[in-house]
């Protein structure tokens, strides 16, 4: 593939902070290609919805956009085709645009999930594992699947809204079987008998303070990961290293989920370790700056 000029974008809300654009501006210098990844934050732009925002893309000639909360699922139905990965996880994070306007979906966060857990954990951690899962939205869906394909054992999903916990171990079954996944009955309990736990629900990112996981049940043994990573110490995930867990930030899935989607649109992987090492320089510069407007 040869590609001169990419322009690209982010759709979602409460993104006005994302690290993704120095991400993408270091894969384009490395790259030699002329590029820009553009912020649209609907918290910013007043009346402006998903469908609107996704045609003015395609007038304007985007090669793509990162899909994140909340229209990871909303999206589906506006898309022209639906790469399989992503159709088993009911989920979108990536589309890529057609110089017609076609548009095909892709889900990354699955992909990227699972590199930065064998990256950060261990596949060990996960293989044979019995994991509960706080969250059973779009990002709940890829981390899921991903966890499946490290090879837990058990996953039990928990989620305030007990309809989406039983949809998302359904799908799981239709792929690997009903043994696999189940919906939590007693959390505390299952997560003090559990060997990791992960959030996947947007609470603890700035703007959505808190913490769903209840961290009481954690001990030494317990590995815990999270999918946020503004910022990269959640509550739970202060919580839980000071309880002596084994921790993991959303950091390593946003950099990985990058990477797959520079390689998408434009042919080229990016140097993963460059990339971790902009990240780190850009979120310290954000935090930096967010405490001195605090």
């Amino acid at each position: 593939m040869s590609v001169n000029r990419v322009l690209l974008g982010l759709i979602g809300a409460n993104i006005m902070g994302s690290l993704s654009p120095p991400l993408f501006a270091e894969a384009f210098k490395s790259a030699g290609v002329d590029g820009f990844y553009h912020l649209m934050d609907v918290d910013q732009l007043a009346g402006r919805r998903l469908p609107q925002l996704l045609d003015a893309m395609k007038m304007l000639g985007f090669t793509g956009t990162n899909v994140t909360y909340p229209f990871k699922q909303e999206i589906l139905p506006l898309l022209d085709k639906i790469d399989l990965e992503a159709a088993q996880v009911g989920a979108i994070n990536t589309v890529a645009i057609a110089s017609d306007g076609r548009t095909t979906g892709y889900n990354f966060d699955r992909r990227g999930w699972r590199r930065s857990f064998e990256e950060g954990l261990g596949a060990g951690a996960a293989r044979g594992a019995t994991v509960v899962q706080v969250g059973a939205g779009g990002a709940g869906h890829a981390v899921a699947f991903a966890l499946i394909d490290l090879g837990v054992a058990l996953l039990i999903v928990h989620d305030r809204d007990t309809a989406r916990a039983q949809a998302l171990c359904s799908n799981l079954a239709n792929h690997f079987g009903a043994v696999r996944c189940r919906v939590a009955t007693d959390l505390e309990r299952e997560i003090a008998a559990a060997d990791g736990v992960v959030n996947a629900t947007q609470t603890g990112m700035r703007g959505f303070p808190g913490n769903p996981v209840p961290v009481s049940a954690l001990t030494s043994v317990h590995w815990a990961a999270d999918v946020i990573y503004t910022p990269v110490d959640t509550e739970f995930i202060k919580a839980a290293a000071a309880k002596g867990c084994r921790v993991l930030s959303g950091s390593g899935m946003c950099v990985h989920q990058a990477v797959e989607a520079f390689r998408l649109f434009t042919g080229i992987t990016p140097d993963v370790a460059k990339l971790h090492r902009v990240f780190e320089a850009a979120y310290e510069a954000r935090e930096a700056a967010f405490v001195e407007v605090g």
